[in-house]
């Protein structure tokens, strides 16, 4: 459960940083990302704040439930289900894209973003596959068996 609240908590970290101007890391999201937080600084505070601000609260809120100091725990705990089942497929899709692509596997037809790519294959979405395999196996080994009868 602490690893995936670790990633979680990392990757919410710098969708912070980059929302309040930070810039180191940036070209690994993508050429674009860079481009628009010098051209609408705002908005893309305003965007990666909401951002950062969603990954705080799902790297959060699995603990909460997993000690029980959530109300509807059913609700919360099938969200981070879902959130971690997510997690892990994207994160493991993107990965071996990613590293297709770096190793020439396979070859865009209009070229990459050497740095995002870099970023995404080996930084951003491990990172992403970490925090939902990781949440999996918490909730998964956090769940109550059902009583049975004596």
């Amino acid at each position: 459960m602490w690893v995936a609240c670790a990633a979680g908590a990392v990757h919410a970290a710098f969708s912070l940083y980059w929302a309040v101007g930070g810039r180191w890391l940036l070209a690994t999201v993508g050429a674009w990302a860079v481009e628009h937080a010098t051209q609408a600084p705002l908005e893309a505070g305003l965007v990666l704040g909401a951002i950062g601000t969603a990954k705080l609260l799902a790297a959060a809120i699995p603990p909460a439930v997993i000690y029980g100091q959530l109300p509807w725990q059913r609700f919360w705990r099938a969200l981070s289900w879902i959130g971690g089942i997510f997690l892990t497929i994207y994160g493991a899709a993107n990965t071996v894209t990613g590293a297709a692509v770096l190793a020439g596997a396979i070859r865009p037809a209009g070229g990459y973003d050497a740095a995002a790519m870099v970023g995404h294959a080996w930084l951003w979405d491990p990172l992403f596959l970490v925090w939902g395999a990781a949440l999996c196996l918490a909730l998964w080994f956090s769940r109550k068996e059902p009583q049975s009868l004596p």
